[in-house]
């Protein structure tokens, strides 16, 4: 029995048809467009994007993703509110956050997690590293 290509985009690695809905709020179009097309080829997720951090929290609260993705280098004048919000608010305070930035220093991995970000990663992506994350994430929430 042969398999349809075009009917793999909906299976991820466990096989049962479940997609990950991941929102990434992040300012550069180079970075949305490389990671969505990544996980579009990759199949199982679908991305939502937020360009700013206050179309970022309203998409959660109406999308209400698998997990966000956080650029923690936003131009807002409090990079770490758009966070503190999502955690506050009872409609998204269970979505996983995953804060990525540049300054890969164990500082900002831990301002990102007091913060309440559930994990880290480090940019540039590394795209498996990513993956990974998101995976082991969403394990730890179930």
């Amino acid at each position: 029995m042969a398999i349809v290509p075009w009917l793999l985009v909906f299976f991820n690695q466990d096989g049962i048809g479940n997609v990950t809905k991941v929102l990434y709020v992040e300012h550069n179009d180079d970075n949305l467009y490389m990671l969505k097309t990544r996980l579009e080829l990759r199949g199982g997720f679908e991305l939502l994007a937020a360009e700013d951090s206050e179309k970022g929290c309203r998409l959660a609260a109406t999308e209400h993703p698998d997990v966000i993705l956080m650029d923690l280098e936003m131009p807002d004048n409090d990079r770490w509110e758009a966070v503190r919000r999502l955690k506050n608010d009872p409609q998204t305070r269970d979505i996983p956050i995953i804060g990525m930035s540049a300054h890969a220093v164990e500082s900002e991995r831990e301002k990102a997690i007091a913060t309440g970000c559930d994990e880290f990663d480090a940019k540039p992506i590394e795209f498996e590293s990513l993956v990974a994350t998101i995976r082991r994430v969403l394990a730890s929430h179930k």
